[in-house]
């Protein structure tokens, strides 16, 4: 028998041989999808954009005013398409037939906080004209795209009428993006679907998700003192825990022109960054712009605050809380991505690709400075053994450099699923509709509520390859994009549900 990492090495190619060609019925309801509902699609997804269901600290989903009225606008749109509906605080279900036997869609009404002077128009405004063939704003790919299209690709199995003999659910889940305890409180009362797709990923089909994690460095107030010469007042940058950092921002005291210019020679030399100088009498404001992206791919984004603290690196900075964080920024964390720098931190799987360790916020805490360093993990070492290293690598710097400084860590445990029935067909309907000749599983850095539901595989909105806007300042999915997955979707519904 084999072994179970010898079986998981195994499975990608186990999936690509048993798939099935797409049944006529299935590509016939999927054309019917795109032809009916290419507008209307759309129409739904600008009218769920408008809603700003940003979480609200301190207000629970279920009484949180956006999400009420976004959940009433789904049932009405439940309503009007003929499907039920279910109302349980946060979350929804919207389904299609009957039977005991069930396949779940999973997506989440939610959306990531947003900066309003980042976008062309309004985020919470479907901005169908700034970029032409793009849909941009706040959700769109993240996750009320997903949730038009399955409601149309259910419509569409509804309009003709195809033989299911399994009832169609669509979760609905509206704090996905900052608390999953009340959808596992949710789950521990009612039964979900024995087979389900998520709606909130990457293409072709999601067998694996890395470990969330976030690693704390707090440098106190009391170091700060005055120092002979140039001294760092300010290092503050990032908007959220799960964006890679689009802004970051340095104030220098007694900045002379000669180090000015280093500083400016220095960031001339990085890629991808913008800078500002701007000077008040000897106090220097350097403030940086890089861009912005989800925090589960720091490849696709540009740092701000790791590129700043890189480019202030032309001196020493010392006697400031702000100084001994640019040197720890750049001694421990650098500019690359898998922390590489970070003592013996750095590792990755055969499957799930390597560690990503990326600087996300940097904020005053009083007269202390707080960073936070989002972790996506892959399987290969234990929980427990990271943070050891973690605290081993940091303990060292601390001692050199600063004595009353802290870690704090918590470390996230990835998610990989082995064997789920539905695989096959999702890899032969994307196979078809995409002419791709090697679709197979795949691994991501995010975290999905597929984890909660038995045999969950996400399936999309994101192409493999492409860039995952969700959570950044440019969110959007393409028109073409959209349809595409409408089809898929339908497709894949009627095949798992027939």
């Amino acid at each position: 028998m084999l072994k179970k990492a010898a079986l998981a090495s195994l499975l990608p190619l186990f999936f690509q041989a048993a798939a099935a060609a797409p049944s006529p019925i299935a590509l016939a309801t999927a054309e019917h999808a795109r032809t009916a509902y290419h507008g209307k699609v759309i129409d739904t997804l600008e009218k769920m954009v408008a809603f700003n269901t940003v979480v609200q600290e301190g207000v629970p989903c279920e009484r949180n005013a956006q999400h009420i009225a976004f959940k009433a606008f789904l049932r009405e749109e439940a309503a009007r398409l003929g499907f039920d509906f279910d109302d349980a605080g946060c979350v929804v279900v919207i389904g299609l037939g009957k039977g005991s036997e069930r396949v779940g869609i999973v997506t989440h009404g939610d959306v990531q906080p947003v900066d309003p002077s980042k976008w062309k128009q309004s985020p919470f405004t479907l901005d169908r004209t700034s970029e032409p063939g793009l849909l941009l704003g706040r959700g769109t790919e993240d996750d009320k795209g997903p949730i038009a299209t399955a409601l149309y690709a259910m419509k569409a199995i509804s309009d003709r009428k195809v033989p299911v003999s399994k009832r169609i659910e669509l979760y609905v889940y509206m704090a996905e993006e900052s608390d999953w305890g009340p959808l596992e409180t949710y789950l521990k009362t009612h039964t979900p679907p024995q087979v389900n797709i998520t709606l909130d990923a990457e293409y072709p089909a999601v067998t694996a998700e890395k470990g969330w994690g976030l690693v704390t460095v707090t440098m106190p107030a009391e170091m700060a003192r005055a120092p002979a010469g140039p001294s760092l007042a300010s290092f503050t940058g990032g908007f959220f825990n799960s964006q890679i950092p689009e802004d970051a921002r340095a104030v220098i005291d007694g900045a002379t022109p000669a180090l000015e210019q280093r500083i400016r020679d220095r960031a001339a030399s990085q890629k991808g960054m913008r800078y500002t100088f701007a000077r008040s009498g000897k106090q220097l404001t350097v403030t940086a712009e890089g861009v912005s992206a989800h925090s589960s791919k720091p490849e696709d984004g540009v740092n701000a605050i790791a590129m700043l603290a890189d480019a202030l690196a032309v001196q020493p900075w010392q006697g400031t809380t702000a100084g001994a964080m640019v040197t720890f920024v750049n001694d421990l964390v650098g500019t690359g991505l898998y922390g590489e720098k970070f003592g013996n931190v750095a590792y990755r799987d055969a499957f799930m690709g390597p560690m990503t360790v990326a600087p996300v916020m940097l904020k005053a805490d009083g007269g202390a400075l707080q960073l936070n360093l989002n972790l996506r993990r892959p399987r290969g070492k234990t929980g427990a053994e990271l943070e050891r290293e973690f605290h081993a690598a940091f303990d060292g710097w601390k001692a050199a450099h600063a004595p009353k400084a802290s870690l704090k860590a918590q470390i996230g445990e990835p998610w990989v699923l082995e064997d789920a029935p539905q695989v096959p067909v999702l890899l032969d309907i994307f196979a078809h509709y995409t002419g791709a000749r090697d679709a197979r599983p795949v691994a991501i850095g995010g975290g999905t509520n597929s984890r909660l539901f038995p045999n969950a595989v996400s399936f999309g909105p994101g192409m493999p390859g492409a860039v995952y806007t969700g959570h950044s300042e440019h969110e959007f999915i393409s028109e073409k994009q959209l349809l595409l997955n409408l089809q898929m979707y339908t497709a894949v519904l009627v095949e798992l549900a027939k």
